[in-house]
């Protein structure tokens, strides 16, 4: 018969085991090892964008998905749209040779 922890609840062995403060430590510990060792996985676009749309879906489902409001969704919006617009022009100054701060000097007149 297994023994029983202190307020009759069956208690995991090892790892299970554990309180989730330590196990939480111990995996930090191996997720760094294996980033400076080279052999973390690495997600590519197209798997973190599969990963996002499964867990998106399994939470509309389970019905904890957050759910934005328009004001919410407004702000994203412009955000993604503010990001987008300079991520353009940065790569639109690289194509033409100069720099941001060159670009804004001959804006001032300098």
């Amino acid at each position: 018969m297994p023994q029983e922890k202190e307020g009759g609840s069956r208690g995991g062995r090892g790892f299970a085991g554990m309180d989730p403060a330590k196990q939480k430590e111990i995996a930090s510990k191996g997720g760094k090892a294996s980033h400076e060792k080279g052999t973390a996985h690495e997600f590519t676009a197209d798997e973190a964008r599969e990963a996002g749309r499964k867990g998106g879906k399994a939470a509309h489902e389970k019905g904890t998905a957050h759910e934005f409001t328009p004001e919410e969704a407004r702000e994203a919006g412009r955000k993604g749209g503010q990001a987008s617009g300079r991520a353009r022009a940065a790569a639109a100054a690289q194509r033409s040779g100069s720099s941001q701060s060159e670009r804004q000097k001959e804006e001032v007149g300098e």
